[in-house]
């Protein structure tokens, strides 16, 4: 059975980086399987990339060890690091790309990558962490290489967490944001899915009204549809259309959920 190493990146496909990568790797291990989650988050957007890696790696079998590098802080003093979590192994900078996951699927044990034996070079790039230090540790696990001996272990309370607004909710219905636009132009929020069950509800964004439904097909083409997306976050999007560009509606923009209760009807 081949190990696996997923990479997300926000290098595009117009470069040779993800490539360059991906060599690193099989130089160390022809035998190891990569796969690409995405290499098209929003350059240096940590947010979108955590969000990404936390609805994608549920699904990959456990012991897949996933490669993020979305680095603004590449050559600074942040720490380059390697976390052991449930299903897996992540690596890459402890900037609060791993921090949605983690809240979801705790850390076991992390290290700072200090030893330079398993990077590819003891005198790595001041701006490509990525090929000397990241893809080559994540090789070096994929092949069985124990964590520890990758560097010096770290506090886990000390791991960088993202500051992501979180959602409210109160008795008429929950406050939040968008955290994520998807390929389609679905705007998808940070109220989960456990907020609104047993609920009929609507949402207001942008001082718009739009009604709360199960599928895209509930309202007609052109019109915009409130409903739960498969990644498990309310969602807005429009049959047949694209909500970002149609409403202008863009990331950390607020929305509320509204309950439809006696009191509390759409007019």
């Amino acid at each position: 059975m081949l190990s696996l190493v997923t990479l997300l990146s926000d290098f595009g496909d117009r470069d040779v980086y993800v490539a360059v990568m991906k060599g690193v790797i099989a130089q160390i291990n022809p035998q190891l399987q990569t796969l690409d989650l995405i290499h098209h988050i929003p350059a240096q957007n940590i947010a979108v990339a955590r969000f990404c890696l936390m609805n994608a790696c549920p699904y990959f079998p456990k012991g897949t060890v996933h490669l993020a590098v979305v680095d603004p802080g590449v050559g600074s003093q942040r720490r380059a690091i390697a976390v052991e979590f449930a299903g897996g192994f992540l690596v890459g900078p402890d900037n609060g790309i791993f921090s949605g996951l983690l809240a979801e699927s705790p850390a076991i044990a992390a290290v700072e990558l200090t030893n330079s034996k398993y990077w590819r070079t003891p005198q790595p790039s001041k701006t490509f962490h990525g090929r000397d230090i990241f893809a080559p540790v994540a090789a070096h696990l994929a092949s069985g290489v124990a964590l520890q001996q990758l560097g010096r272990e770290i506090d886990l309370a000390s791991l960088i967490k993202l500051n992501i607004q979180q959602c409210n909710v109160i008795n008429t219905g929950v406050w939040g944001c968008i955290q994520y636009i998807d390929h389609f132009g679905n705007l998808v929020s940070n109220i989960p899915e456990s907020s609104v069950q047993s609920q009929k509800w609507c949402v207001q964004i942008s001082g718009v009204r739009i009604p709360g439904g199960e599928t895209y097909t509930d309202v007609a083409l052109g019109e915009a549809i409130a409903l739960v997306g498969s990644h498990g976050w309310v969602e807005i999007a429009i049959n047949g259309g694209n909500a970002n560009l149609q409403m202008g509606i863009n990331l950390s923009d607020e929305l509320e959920v509204i309950f439809l209760s006696t009191g509390n009807r759409e007019q």
